[in-house]
């Protein structure tokens, strides 16, 4: 299959109004989705639009929705909307297209867009491809115009439809009333809805990252700057904190001492519960990817479940679980799909399977993790010249076979290069944390005399 020269694990993504985050590129793709799914689906195609809270957001909405217009589509524009509620009022409304404009956690300055199909489903790979080809040679969409135009409008309302959705995830026979919760919702996508979903399944909610002003989204805050809500929980002795990232699709959970739960305790402790309240599925598989510590897999397989990993991205969690009938998957950053109620990672409804975890087995979040021993490991960043795949390269296979062996069946290795810069990734997991380190500097040395 071609490269993407575009699309990355999750859409597109770059620095705002530098190219190809640009109005001009948004308004081509908005052409080319509506003119890829109005040669498969429908003539006048029904395109959601969501967005965070981005200053960007206003000109990437725009220009893409002028080219929805542009190609005889109908564009619904939803105003600030997490991920994963982007992906369910796509279909829930029978859309044919979902589309967010966002850059997760990354900072304002940058801004991105992911589209769904009308599974609320990433796109694959293949229809990506063909939008590239489009936005590459835009002579390749038909020109429209007269009557074959399109509209636009917005629709607040459907905000109102994600809310009942997500609250509807919690079991009945549980609610939150009696519990304190610290909501930070990023000054992103989930700032105003997340309070309330809480609030009306009866929790006193304290809420932080909730004024956003365009610039300050994810800024010392959210899912990836927890101290502020960590801080907040020991201050108002709240039972746990909940934050999420810019577009609301992951999370990072506090207990109430304080103490930020690992994910991949949180990956260790929903599969065990779904496990325990028969929700786990036929094929008693938990699905995570190659980032995920050992250690989960080891305490997952002390459960009778199985741990399948799939390359980095939730994506591909999905695809796999769409493959095999999986029904929970997640990595370690905070991505957890629960797939009976969502098809993409959702922070809001993870949040409240761990509260219900809580509510099963009437402890708190600290005595629940406690349980989950994490492995020691080890990464070392390698800078490289060249890509050859490892296991062509005799020297470094030889280092990994003496490595695997040392370590054992408790133990592993993974090496891989990064994505977006000239770097080898060397990371080594086991329980012995002097072998780890060992291990993982002579495989760093060897790897960086063979590619560097």
């Amino acid at each position: 299959m071609s490269t993407r020269k575009f699309f990355g694990t999750d859409g597109i993504r770059g620095r705002a109004n530098i190219y190809p985050m640009t109005g001009e590129v948004a308004f081509v793709l908005g052409r080319a989705v509506t003119s890829y799914f109005q040669q498969n689906f429908s003539k006048k195609p029904l395109i959601i639009i969501g967005k965070d809270t981005r200053l960007s957001c206003y000109m990437l909405e725009q220009a893409f929705s002028a080219g929805v217009c542009s190609q005889g589509g109908r564009a619904i524009l939803t105003g600030p909307l997490p991920t994963p509620g982007v992906a369910f009022v796509t279909q829930s409304m029978r859309a044919d297209v979902g589309v967010m404009i966002s850059a997760s956690h990354n900072s304002f300055e940058d801004n991105g867009i992911k589209i769904f199909d009308r599974t609320g489903h990433k796109l694959p790979d293949e229809i990506e491809l063909e939008l590239e080809k489009m936005l590459e040679n835009p002579g390749l969409i038909p020109v429209r115009s007269g009557d074959q135009l399109g509209n636009a409008r917005r629709l607040d309302e459907v905000i109102g439809r994600y809310i009942v959705h997500t609250k509807a995830s919690l079991s009945p026979q549980y609610s939150l009333e009696g519990l304190r919760i610290v909501v930070d919702g990023a000054n992103g996508a989930g700032y105003k809805l997340a309070p309330i979903v809480f609030e009306e399944l009866g929790a006193e909610v304290i809420p932080l990252g909730n004024t956003p002003n365009g610039v300050n989204i994810n800024k010392a805050c959210g899912a990836l700057h927890p101290a502020l809500c960590a801080e907040t929980v020991q201050k108002y002795r709240a039972d746990l904190g909940v934050c999420l990232d810019g577009d609301g699709d992951r999370l990072t959970i506090v207990d109430h001492k304080g103490q930020v739960i690992h994910g991949d305790r949180l990956i260790g402790l929903c599969g065990k519960f779904l496990k325990d309240n028969q929700e786990i599925g036929p094929t008693k598989e938990v699905v995570g990817t190659v980032m995920s510590n050992f250690g989960v897999e080891f305490y997952l397989k002390e459960q009778g479940l199985n741990f399948i990993r799939t390359q980095v991205g939730d994506r591909y969690i999905v695809e796999h679980m769409k493959q095999s009938g999986a029904l929970f998957g997640g990595e370690p950053s905070g991505h957890l799909i629960f797939k009976k109620y969502s098809t993409t990672g959702d922070g809001i409804l993870a949040a409240l399977k761990v509260i219900e975890s809580m509510k099963f087995y009437d402890r708190d979040l600290a005595e629940l993790s406690e349980g989950i021993e994490l492995f020691p490991q080890k990464m070392e960043n390698v800078k490289v010249a060249k890509r050859t795949p490892f296991e062509d390269v005799p020297e470094i296979k030889k280092a990994m076979d003496s490595a695997e062996a040392k370590l054992g069946k408790e133990g592993r290795i993974l090496l891989r290069f990064s994505g977006t810069e000239p770097l080898a990734r060397v990371m080594v997991e086991g329980r012995d944390q002097k072998l780890v380190e060992t291990l993982c500097s002579e495989l760093a040395a060897t790897v960086t005399k063979a590619l560097s």
